[in-house]
């Protein structure tokens, strides 16, 4: 079974000619009281390529109610931020969270760099920070989470302890090779001392199996816990830079331990929002909802626009445990 595209796609494209000019894309998503709020990534210009947060409320049916005019979010230079890209949210133990990559120098994708004749930066590594989130309107920086040595996009917390433990799921990009289990970019787990915190008693989770994530995968929106196991969507990308969407099961008590995982993806570029764009055959899966019986997944489209594509949840979760979604 394989997520059905919103007939309404994209729902969130860039606009005006200032912070959110160029691009709107990699978007978080909660749902809370009967609407559901979307955090998106925002960029004004391709020179700078610096990211700041959008804000968007839907109603149930993917109505837009409304949509800042500014940014919700942004990059604080005090602490070396030039750039706040690709947010996840996630309520742990009764509070709202947000992780979010941050970067001291942002750049444009390849693809543009070299159109617009943009010199190619010598680029820092990109980590990850947490957010204490009260009303969708207060942020409070909690600092990086990831380990001082990992290069970090695709950090996601557990909505609830592992064995009373603070828990994530990571991507340390740069954790291949001699000295580790895995070849290409994996997909980690790691217990957390705290809330910031540092983590520990790291393990490999999932590697790279199918030629379609060949290249690296990643989480992409936090697990979603449900009878049969954790539920993880991620992304993967082939040796040509395409990426999909695909799903697992971890276990409940032991998340680091795969029940059942897709060997085809769930969701792969074939429209033109995904297929062309500054990142041209991207979807990126970042947030979801489960609305009523239904998963919706937030997504990003060619690193350009917003997206979201549906499933029905227990039917989803049967087809994996059964092998269907092969």
């Amino acid at each position: 079974m394989r997520l059905r595209r919103y007939k309404g796609n994209p729902i969130i494209e860039p606009r005006g000619d200032d912070w959110e000019a160029v691009a709107t894309f990699n978007c978080a998503a909660l749902y809370k009281d009967g609407k559901i709020h979307v955090l998106y990534r925002a960029v004004g210009d391709y020179v700078h390529y610096a990211s700041h947060l959008g804000h968007a409320v839907f109603d149930e049916n993917l109505n837009l109610l409304e949509r800042s005019e500014k940014p919700l979010f942004g990059p604080d230079l005090k602490l070396w931020e030039m750039s706040i890209e690709d947010p996840r949210l996630m309520e742990v133990e009764g509070e709202l969270y947000m992780t979010y990559v941050i970067t001291p120098t942002p750049a444009p994708p390849g693809g543009v760099r070299i159109k617009l004749g943009i010199p190619k930066p010598l680029q820092a590594a990109a980590r990850t920070a947490l957010a204490r989130v009260t009303d969708l309107k207060n942020f409070e920086r909690l600092g990086v989470i990831t380990p001082y040595d990992a290069h970090e996009r695709d950090v996601v917390l557990f909505p609830e302890k592992i064995g009373g433990k603070y828990a994530a799921i990571h991507r340390p990009s740069n954790w291949v090779g001699p000295g580790y289990s895995v070849e290409q970019p994996s997909i980690w787990f790691a217990f957390l001392d705290g809330l910031p915190g540092r983590m520990y008693d790291h393990e490999v989770v999932m590697k790279a199996e199918q030629p379609w994530e060949g290249m690296k995968i990643g989480a992409g929106p936090p697990p979603i816990k449900t009878a049969a196991g954790w539920l993880l969507i991620y992304h993967g990308a082939d040796p040509n830079r395409i990426y999909r969407a695909g799903a697992a099961l971890l276990d409940l008590e032991e998340p680091w331990k795969v029940i059942a995982r897709t060997s085809e993806p769930i969701l792969e570029p074939e429209e033109v929002y995904e297929r062309e764009g500054d990142v041209p055959n991207v979807v990126f899966p970042e947030g979801v909802a489960v609305v009523g019986e239904e998963l919706l997944v937030f997504y990003g489209g060619a690193d350009k626009v917003c997206c979201v594509a549906s499933v029905n949840l227990g039917k989803f979760v049967d087809d994996l445990l059964q092998g269907a979604l092969r």
